[in-house]
């Protein structure tokens, strides 16, 4: 473990992660004006974050197509959220029931949980402001969440959140500064980004403190578990029947989409700076490597 990753005082990060929470928190309700008319012509997620951006399919669309069906990925990968946002707090109740609630530790991850409340909320508003539907996982993926999110424990619970948080994070970084985007999504991805700064570094330092002391079969286990919800989140993020929107087939698509190579290098791209850090901290390797190349966050 290098000196950067060494543990750090639990208490001192809560006390400073509290501080921040006081000072940079956004209520979704006042913050946003939902009432606001959206812009004709505008991208609901930059074209380059579309799975099939740059194919003969992309390139069969004309530009009303294509922001339309940026509207239904953007519909997506907020449902996708709202699913992983659900899950991240029960693991988080969860983490703290049998903790002291007059630690910092605990009462952060309380905070982060009321944070992780409006985010919730925020993306069911913006589907509903879009004229989106809901887009759900798959009905595996969903009862596998269920049992995940009841049983998950140190270092893959930890693992779990960031790739969530980490994967959107970068995207969501380069989209609330995207002037092709409308209004609305670019201060949705920036209340996001604020406040999902607190929560990756939360789940860092209890990742570290997590991978600490494991024996050789539990690492094993979680490196396997951790690569796996790597490929179900990314294999989720952006679902088949979107295409429909634009009147594309949804497996044809979808199977160019994932056969894309912009869209694995993004997803790449999106997922290098969290796979540097589970590499620094021993969670990539055997046997999980083949997932997480299929999850397209490794080559």
């Amino acid at each position: 473990m290098t000196r950067a990753l060494r543990i750090t005082d639990r208490e001192r990060t809560a006390e400073r992660l509290l501080g921040s929470s006081a000072r940079n928190s956004y209520d979704p309700e006042l913050d946003l004006d939902w009432d606001a008319p959206l812009v004709d012509g505008l991208f609901f997620v930059s074209p380059e974050y579309v799975p099939i951006h740059g194919t003969p399919l992309w390139d069969g669309l004309t530009h009303d197509q294509r922001v339309e069906l940026s509207r239904h990925v953007a519909a997506s990968v907020a449902s996708s959220g709202i699913w992983l946002e659900e899950i991240l707090m029960q693991m988080l109740v969860r983490h703290v029931y049998s903790q002291d609630p007059r630690s910092r530790h605990v009462q952060y991850a309380l905070t982060e949980i009321g944070d992780e409340c409006r985010h919730t909320v925020m993306f069911g508003r913006l589907i509903e402001r879009l004229g989106c539907p809901r887009y759900p996982q798959w009905r595996m993926t969903h009862e596998l969440g269920r049992v995940f999110k009841g049983v998950a424990w140190g270092p893959s619970m930890f693992a779990a959140t960031l790739i969530g948080e980490e994967l959107l994070d970068r995207m969501q970084r380069e989209m609330m500064s995207d002037e092709r985007l409308q209004p609305l999504v670019r201060m949705v991805n920036r209340i996001h980004v604020v406040e999902e700064a607190r929560h990756v570094r939360f789940a860092r330092e209890e990742l570290v403190r997590a991978m600490e002391g494991l024996s050789a079969p539990a690492l094993a286990l979680h490196r396997f578990v951790s690569a796996a919800v790597a490929l179900v989140f990314s294999r989720g993020l952006v679902r088949p029947e979107v295409y429909r929107s634009v009147g594309l087939d949804p497996v044809l698509a979808t199977r160019v989409g994932l056969a894309n190579p912009h869209w694995q290098r993004t997803v790449r791209w999106a997922a290098e700076r969290m796979m540097k850090f589970f590499d620094e901290v021993g969670l990539v390797g055997k046997p999980g490597m083949a997932l997480w190349r299929k999850s397209f966050f490794l080559a």
